[in-house]
């Protein structure tokens, strides 16, 4: 097939003449309606949008008396029609284009208005497959991409905050749209159709369990452009996606600085890892440095969670994330700003706490409305030099677990309860992760280290240092327990485990040489069980 290209340079200014609005959102859609009448615009619409309008008392022509073809087939055949695309295609100084528009009995049209039956918020509310499908917009987007390929002429919008910018622009251009803008809408409208699409083909996928389609898609929308993103030198912005997850995308921040890329990063980890303990069961705090944590507690109380967590690695924690997994109250919030503290996210607030976060005007306080549910189905991308890599979620929880008893000694009742909490949170460290725990309190953490050796020799400073802070004799590491998120290759990793004092530990298992690990546990006279899952966190 070829394709003919004619050099024909674009006009800036294009004088608003005809409009056709077709909108599943009316919000602001009377208004505009009125202001587009009030400068002599005629008004095309369809369905709900012309009734709407003609309710209003404003002049509105159905574009079924302009297509002289009547909505058929529940409305699904409406806008599909020469009269419709034609008049939003023409190239207007095309002199072939102006002879077929007379030929034919073709009006242009200069602006489209249309916003996208709702799919993603309908799959949101959990919808069937035949709802599904009846809220995929086909008219829409196919009008949507006919106004940006021709953007030389046409205007689209696709979003009721953008009549704002398109009656500016005729206010100050005599009635007139200009390129700049019409650009600047184009690029919005293909935006808007490849995200649509994009959800649209990962809940088919998803809802006939297709794990690898042949062409895969995301798509988000904008919700803050940001200063720089992990580095100064580096451009950044954070997208929303159709995913209805609670966590940093849907909260509403109640105070503070603007988050930054790092803050967003951050906050995400420390609130997903949080979310790994029922709230009705515990209170949990984590505090996140880096996407790794450095303190992770249950208690009776989110203060006294925060206290042990904070004990972990007081150091590490200056400046931090902390997470709660319940209402975050005002004797919990009386002990964060102690310290600084970046973000503050939680389900909820009480007044009190709020007050008490507001002394610290720079610290942000996000409030979710509920907790992810870590064992939810999902998708997570990376990007690659050349690619994309997609997997579904680490929904793997230590509750679904089999725990395995391998050695001689089984942990006692103290000691399987820490194994447990351990092995939450090192699902949550950066590989190679071993996690010390005690009282149901991280210890000493080591995170993302090449050897896994390194990382128990990692935690068990660290947790010997934050004993130096507090005054201990000894590291908590003494009598505690440990857990690592990949099996240990060799029994030197888990000799440095049994040094550091640890007298239980949970690993996945799987080594070629488990036995040799299991027999230098006996030795020790230590507890191992084994999860048969890992946990690798790249």
């Amino acid at each position: 097939m070829s394709i003919t290209v004619k050099n024909i340079t674009p006009p800036d200014r294009v004088p608003l003449k005809r409009a056709l609005l077709s909108v599943s959102d009316k919000t602001g859609l009377i208004d505009f309606a009125r202001a587009l009448v009030g400068r002599g615009v005629e008004l095309l619409s369809t369905g709900g949008t012309c009734k709407a309008i003609a309710e209003a008392g404003l002049p509105v022509k159905d574009v079924s008396d302009v297509t002289g073809f009547p909505e058929i087939m529940d409305g699904r055949v409406k806008t599909l029609h020469p009269k419709v695309h034609g008049g939003l295609l023409a190239v207007r100084n095309d002199p072939d284009h102006v002879a077929a528009m007379e030929a034919h009995g073709i009006e242009g049209i200069d602006l489209l208005v249309v916003n996208l039956y709702p799919f993603e918020a309908t799959v949101a509310k959990g919808a069937d497959w035949a709802t599904a499908i009846e809220n995929i917009d086909i008219g829409g987007p196919a009008m949507i991409r006919a106004s940006a390929k021709n953007h030389a002429h046409v205007a689209v919008v696709v979003d009721p905050a953008r009549y704002a910018d398109v009656l500016a622009a005729l206010e100050a251009n005599d009635g007139a749209t200009t390129l700049s803008l019409r650009k600047a809408l184009a690029l919005e409208a293909f935006g808007r159709t490849a995200t649509y699409d994009a959800a649209i083909s990962n809940w088919i996928a998803a809802a006939i369990g297709e794990e690898a389609p042949k062409y895969r898609a995301f798509g988000g929308t904008l919700a803050e452009v940001m200063r720089y993103g992990e580095n100064p030198h580096q451009k950044a912005a954070f997208y929303k996606t159709p995913e209805a997850r609670p966590g940093v995308a849907t909260a509403t921040q109640i105070q503070g600085k603007t988050l930054s890329y790092n803050n967003i990063n951050d906050t995400d980890a420390a609130f997903e890892l949080v979310a790994e303990f029922d709230p009705a069961r515990t209170a949990a705090c984590a505090i996140i440095k880096h996407a790794n944590p450095c303190g992770v507690a249950e208690g009776k109380t989110l203060a006294e969670a925060y206290v042990k967590a904070l004990r972990c690695d007081p150091v590490s924690a200056f400046g931090g994330i902390i997470a709660f997994n319940r209402t975050l109250d005002a004797e919990a919030a009386t002990e964060i700003v102690k310290i600084f503290t970046e973000v503050i996210i939680a389900p909820d607030a009480t007044d009190e706490a709020k007050a008490i976060v507001a002394t610290k005007k720079n610290l942000r306080l996000l409030l979710t409305g509920g907790l992810p549910k870590p064992a939810a189905e999902g998708l997570t991308a990376k990007t690659v030099a050349g690619g994309m890599l997609v997997q579904t979620r680490d929904n793997g929880t230590v509750d679904a677990l089999e725990l395995k008893t391998v050695t001689d000694r089984a942990p006692t009742e103290a000691e399987a309860a820490d194994l447990a909490f351990a092995f939450r949170i090192c699902k949550h460290v950066k590989s190679n992760a071993i996690v010390y725990v005690k009282d149901l309190a991280t210890v000493g953490i080591g995170a993302g280290q090449m050897s896994r050796v390194d990382s128990a020799r990692i935690a068990a400073r660290k947790a010997a240092d934050a004993a130096a802070i507090a005054g201990l004799s000894e590291p908590l590491t003494k009598g505690s327990v440990a857990a690592s998120d990949a099996f240990f290759p060799f029994a030197d990793g888990l000799e440095v485990v049994v040094e550091a004092g640890a007298t239980a530990v949970v690993q996945p298992g799987g080594s070629m040489r488990d036995q040799e690990v299991i027999d230098a546990a006996n030795k020790a006279g230590i507890a191992m069980v084994t999860t048969g899952m890992r946990h690798f966190r790249h």
